[in-house]
């Protein structure tokens, strides 16, 4: 029984490390990310917040078109 129970955790990992989907979603989350670090970092103070609400507006907008 545990032999059995090992080959289908055996099955699911492989499962789990070749699904690549949603891959592309976690790069451009994480290169959207890294754009907003590096806006809040060279931009003064004063157009942070603008930029910052432009940039709530577009998620906000791309939230309610994607299901």
């Amino acid at each position: 029984m545990p032999a059995d129970s090992l080959k289908k955790s055996r099955i699911l990992l492989d499962r789990i490390a070749s699904d690549d989907r949603g891959q592309d979603l976690v790069e451009y989350a994480l290169l959207m990310g890294f754009m907003v670090i590096a806006v809040w970092a060279f931009f003064p103070t004063q157009v942070v917040p603008s930029i910052s609400n432009i940039f709530s507006r577009i998620v906000s907008t791309a939230s309610v078109l994607v299901p």
